[in-house]
């Protein structure tokens, strides 16, 4: 009877999560989104005179885009990295 209950509770589950998905998802709404409200930030920012603040977000927006370009590289490229090193 334990083994039984073991085998349950080890059993493989029923589904699975659609990673590519949720990435594609993110990749193709959420982020034009927020590359819009940036821009709208920035606009805004730029007709009231703020120049210099305006040039510092942009670059720090640049900036956490290609870490998330380069994490999104890593994601789809990880797999042939990890097979270079370890065979």
């Amino acid at each position: 009877m334990i083994a039984t209950e073991l085998a349950i509770l080890a059993a493989e589950p029923a589904g699975s999560i659609n990673t590519e998905g949720i990435v594609t998802f993110f990749a193709s709404n959420i982020a034009p989104i927020l590359l819009a409200v940036l821009g709208v930030i920035f606009i805004g920012r730029a007709s009231r005179g703020e120049i210099s603040k305006v040039l510092t977000s942009s670059a720090i927006a640049i900036v956490g885009l290609a870490f998330i370009a380069g994490a999104a590289t890593l994601f789809f490229v990880g797999e042939s990295i990890i097979e270079l090193i370890f065979n």
